[in-house]
């Protein structure tokens, strides 16, 4: 498919943190940009301030009459029940209807593609490395799986000959990308309920490296099964940061690449899964050629991304943390820089657990990681794509945890169960729709003081 011969792209979905990045690039480029989601969301309404035409209700008579089989192409979120009208009519009238992935396959065979893949620290990676190209001057775009503090927006640059993307491994989508360089952050067990096992995750990790043929343009991390040079935090490795140390609220590292050795870089992310996602980026950077200085630039001013260790507010008396957090790994991430940055002090975190297959899989690692925590509010598993499973609930996953000051709670008891605490760190994590509410968590939380 030629994207050149495409005058409109119509997204059935278009809310969703990926698709939305899509439907900007589309319409940065030029093309006529508009489409369905389920319900209105701060992305949406992004989106629609944008310029770019939004509806909620899932009815054929609400597509343009300008959108023809022959100069319209359809882009679609696996989320979709196989029911949708809108969906169903494309298909019958013979539209070109492609996933995400397939789209980004195309774009990535077009460009000059940085891939990010692993189980954890993709977009981190995806946004610091679509950072620092940006920053030095590359012809980039990156579509990141969040919203970057730094550009307000999960789409980074507007160029046409090299790309950022991060490499998911839900549903095997990584495999449709054409990378030239590459890395993998993580291989942990995940999306059990699509791979079935732990070793069909690997071989799918495998199969994603085998795209890149020289390895001197894939990274591992430390410890992974795959061929790649290898990027660690004191360990040996071919890009190795060490002399780790906290000044001011930041990281100031040094880096031993192959070629040179790199002092005093400066990163203000906490937590060291921040500080090897900052290496993967810079390794990449590197070896596609760009500057150290630059790189040491813009590690120093890369700001964060929305519901990454998102600081609310942050005061002597309270400080208030979200994070998108929903995998045990990621879970403990949270829990070490949170412990780094405020040892000693009380720490609440109000967890939201996402996918009732995932909270299966994993309840053993979520009730340690969660446990860890000086107390813990509870809520309700948000179901995603998934329709409940017996016996797998919030209180059965409560009842695992070691920690007693835990609680279930439901969201309308949420910001007065919060305010009740006398924890001075709140955090609160999960990847469901807990991150709508963190503006009104704040506001109460700002209120009360």
């Amino acid at each position: 498919m030629n994207l050149n011969q495409i005058h409109n792209v119509y997204f059935v979905g278009i809310g969703g943190i990926g698709m939305s990045a899509l439907a900007r690039y589309f319409k940065n480029i030029g093309k006529q940009v508009c489409g369905y989601d389920k319900t209105p969301s701060m992305l949406t309404d992004e989106l629609i301030e944008s310029g770019i035409d939004i509806h909620f209700e899932d009815n054929i008579a609400l597509i343009p009459a300008g959108f023809k089989p022959e100069n319209t192409l359809v882009i679609i979120t696996p989320a979709v029940p196989k029911s949708h009208l809108e969906w169903n009519y494309f298909l019958s009238q013979n539209y070109e209807v492609k996933k995400r992935a397939e789209v980004l396959g195309i774009i990535t065979k077009d460009t000059f593609s940085f891939a990010v893949a692993g189980t954890h620290g993709k977009t981190t990676t995806s946004s610091i490395l679509g950072h620092i190209l940006y920053e030095s001057g590359a012809d980039v775009t990156a579509f990141i799986g969040g919203i970057v503090e730094n550009y307000n927006s999960n789409l980074i640059g507007m160029g046409k000959t090299v790309t950022v993307v991060e490499a998911d491994e839900f549903d095997r989508s990584f495999l449709h990308l054409h990378p030239n360089i590459a890395c993998v952050t993580s291989m942990d067990a995940d999306h059990l309920d699509i791979y079935g096992t732990s070793e069909a995750i690997e071989a799918s990790f495998v199969e994603f490296a085998e795209k890149v043929e020289d390895k001197t343009k894939l990274f591992v991390a430390q410890g992974l099964p795959l061929e790649g040079l290898v990027c660690a935090i004191d360990q040996d490795a071919q890009f190795k940061a060490y002399n780790v140390r906290v000044e001011e609220a930041s990281y100031v590292f040094d880096v031993q690449t192959p070629t040179e050795t790199i002092t005093n870089l400066r990163f203000g992310l906490p937590g060291r899964h921040n500080l090897m996602n900052a290496l993967m980026a810079l390794a990449m950077a590197k070896t596609y050629g760009t500057s150290t200085e630059a790189i040491a630039s813009a590690l120093s001013t890369f700001r964060g991304i929305r519901r990454r260790f998102s600081y609310q507010i942050k005061r002597s008396d309270l400080v208030y943390i979200d994070d998108y957090a929903h995998h045990p790994t990621e879970i403990n991430a949270v829990h070490q820089a949170v412990r780094e940055l405020y040892p000693n002090q009380k720490v609440l975190a109000v967890f939201q657990p996402h996918l009732f297959s995932r909270t299966k899989d994993f309840a053993d690692d979520f009730a340690a990681s969660l446990s860890k925590f000086d107390e813990v509010l509870l809520l309700d598993i948000y179901p995603a794509r998934e329709l409940p499973m017996e016996g797998v609930t919030s209180q059965w996953l409560m009842d695992k945890m070691t920690n007693a000051n835990k609680k279930l709670v439901q969201k309308e008891e949420l910001i007065a169960s919060i305010q009740s605490s006398d924890a001075t760190i709140i955090v609160t994590i999960g990847a469901g729709d807990l991150g709508e509410m963190v503006p009104s968590i704040k506001k109460a939380l700002d209120e009360t003081i």
